[in-house]
């Protein structure tokens, strides 16, 4: 048994999760938030078969695509954790990132 560990966008989690629930495979979905952009992210936990593994990958990768967006400037007076860009950025966003983990043991009580 493998656990497959996926941190998507939020624009791509509805549609992520209706091709994998589709396709026979369950998930854990988190709220969670990126640290570059503070936005935010699903994390979905999947336990698969070994078997099964490339096939979760395949999906999401054909299900969340990277894509270019444009990032605005924030103003400084937010604190001195956030970044400040004092001009717009381009920055790629969306895509997956993916843990596939060894599961020593899987028990359902």
């Amino acid at each position: 048994m493998k656990l497959v560990l996926s941190i998507v966008s939020n624009k791509d989690a509805q549609s992520l999760t209706s091709t994998l629930i589709k396709k026979g495979y369950r998930a854990t979905k988190l709220a969670s938030t990126g640290g570059f952009l503070q936005a935010g992210n699903t994390t979905l936990l999947m336990g698969v078969e070994e078997n099964q593994v490339e096939d979760v990958i395949t999906i999401i990768g054909e299900v969340c695509r990277s894509r270019q967006e444009i990032l605005t400037p924030i103003s400084p007076m937010t604190g001195p954790a956030e970044p400040y860009y004092p001009y717009a950025v381009e920055v790629q966003v969306g895509g997956a990132t993916i843990f596939v983990l060894d599961v020593e043991k899987h028990l359902k009580v």
